[in-house]
């Protein structure tokens, strides 16, 4: 090496050395002295990443105290079901039907439906759910639901996230994020969905400003064929070596970025999408497929799409995914709701009768909470946009939410709505409070499982939420 190569070794280009523009040169040359002596004042691990590396991994963690929960399945009745005509019964609007009821605008609408008590425990059922009233001393009814806005967009993703303005991380997200998952070659959290996006779209299911490994993978379940559920999922062309030589090239690249430009939570959500994909290859093509289970148990979850879904959900906390979101929209009944609410609860009633059958069956069902409901619920009066058939407009104030499975308790009834259902008067449930629960079933503090983000300590229940302690077991 002579002495222009010895002078010019240390000048040479780097991969680096594309990541650095203007200010960031000026920021370590007129900046540097100062931050020197500001790292000399609080020590040398004041700009560590070894908390933030450690809070990205979805490897199994322990909650803040032992629980019966390990695992999340939320079945959302996207739509809004009406409680008064599936578990709320109101004998008061029969003796008001066609009448106009105190305080409010429009006239009493009795439930078209029929309630019978059902079980040891005596919980009034509707008559459209007869599988799912068999199975009512598993559940636990709360009555007491409500929430803040009666539009199904902001309601819908305030009931997955907890925020009806900023974008916060979803129920999901903060699930994972404190328990991380047993199975590191499948997602933790999975969004199984019937086709097109729902109200909000990904906003449901985003890890927000949580590491983007924490965010769900939404799946359309319309299709059948592995295959096509899970778009993509073999690369026919490149072999498993080769892939995985690109995404630790990407990785290093974006690690490069991070270190010299900037951190974008975007494109670790996309990197981070990529390398469970990767991971996916061979687990989740099994996990999916439902061609493996028995000819007895797909009959007994009634071989339709919602059947499907909640088959492919048993089939994933067995594999260790740690929350499963099922979509089961088709509530919004504004009109013809004497016609259109029983075959929409026909399409869910056998399925998640035989799911609750089938997790106690495999003794999941005391490790699993299981949750129905939707974003809020339906009003006592006529809708006004109704013909002669005519169904329930929004309501923010009162709806039903269902929990069963680990922790909670059985065959109970928590709270209560005013004589006609218009809202929630006894032992009122919020969304937050909702939140909390779930949480706290899962053994963490609500208010303890907190993410820093631009200087604030932020959590899924904002600044309330209180744990509903008259239902836990």
């Amino acid at each position: 090496m002579n002495a222009n190569d010895k002078h010019n070794d240390g000048h040479a280009p780097t991969l680096e050395d594309h990541f650095v523009t203007r200010r960031h040169f000026l920021r370590q040359t007129g900046l540097g002295f100062g931050a020197l002596s500001f790292a000399a004042m609080f020590g040398e691990n004041l700009f560590s990443t070894a908390s933030a590396a450690e809070n990205a991994t979805i490897l199994p963690r322990s909650p803040h105290f032992p629980a019966k929960a390990k695992h999340v399945v939320h079945i959302f009745a996207q739509g809004a079901p009406s409680h008064v005509d599936t578990f709320d019964p109101k004998p008061m609007l029969d003796k008001y039907d066609g009448k106009t009821l105190p305080g409010m605008d429009g006239v009493a609408m009795a439930s078209p439906f029929k309630f019978e008590k059902k079980g040891k425990s005596g919980i009034e059922v509707s008559e459209v759910f007869p599988k799912l009233g068999e199975m009512v001393d598993d559940l636990c009814v709360v009555r007491s639901c409500y929430t803040d806005i009666p539009a199904h967009e902001v309601a819908t993703v305030f009931m997955n996230t907890g925020s009806t303005r900023l974008v916060r991380p979803s129920l999901g997200s903060w699930v994972l994020y404190g328990l991380g998952t047993e199975n590191q070659n499948m997602p933790g959290y999975v969004s199984l969905r019937p086709g097109g996006p729902p109200p909000g779209g990904s906003s449901n299911w985003q890890s927000a400003f949580l590491p983007g490994v924490f965010q769900g993978v939404s799946i359309n379940t319309k299709v059948t064929s592995v295959d096509a559920l899970i778009e993509n999922i073999r690369n026919k062309y490149t072999t498993l070596d080769e892939q995985r030589r690109q995404l630790d090239l990407v990785h290093k690249l974006n690690e490069i970025h991070s270190q010299n430009l900037q951190k974008d939570a975007a494109l670790e959500a996309r990197l981070e999408s990529y390398e469970m994909a990767f991971k996916m290859q061979t687990e989740a093509t099994d996990a999916f497929d439902i061609t493996k289970e028995t000819a007895a148990v797909r009959d007994a979850y009634g071989r339709t799409g919602q059947g499907n879904q909640l088959l492919v959900a048993r089939r994933l906390i067995e594999r260790g995914v740690r929350f499963v979101q099922v979509w089961a929209g088709g509530w919004d009944h504004h009109q013809d709701i004497e016609d259109r609410l029983p075959e929409r609860a026909k399409e869910i009633d056998q399925p998640l009768a035989a799911f609750i059958a089938d997790l106690k069956q495999r003794n999941l069902f005391d490790s699993t909470l299981v949750i129905w409901g939707g974003e809020f619920g339906r009003k006592p009066v006529k809708d006004r946009n109704g013909n002669d058939n005519p169904g329930r407009d929004h309501n923010a104030k009162a709806f039903t939410t269902i929990l069963a499975g680990a922790g909670v308790k059985r065959g109970v009834v928590h709270g209560s709505t005013d004589e006609f259902g218009n809202a929630a008067v006894a032992d009122k449930v919020h969304v937050h409070d909702l939140h909390a629960t779930i949480l706290a079933l899962l053994g963490f503090d609500h208010t303890k499982l907190t993410y820093r983000y631009n200087g604030r300590d932020f959590r899924l229940t904002d600044v309330a939420g209180n744990v509903i302690k008259p239902i836990l077991a």
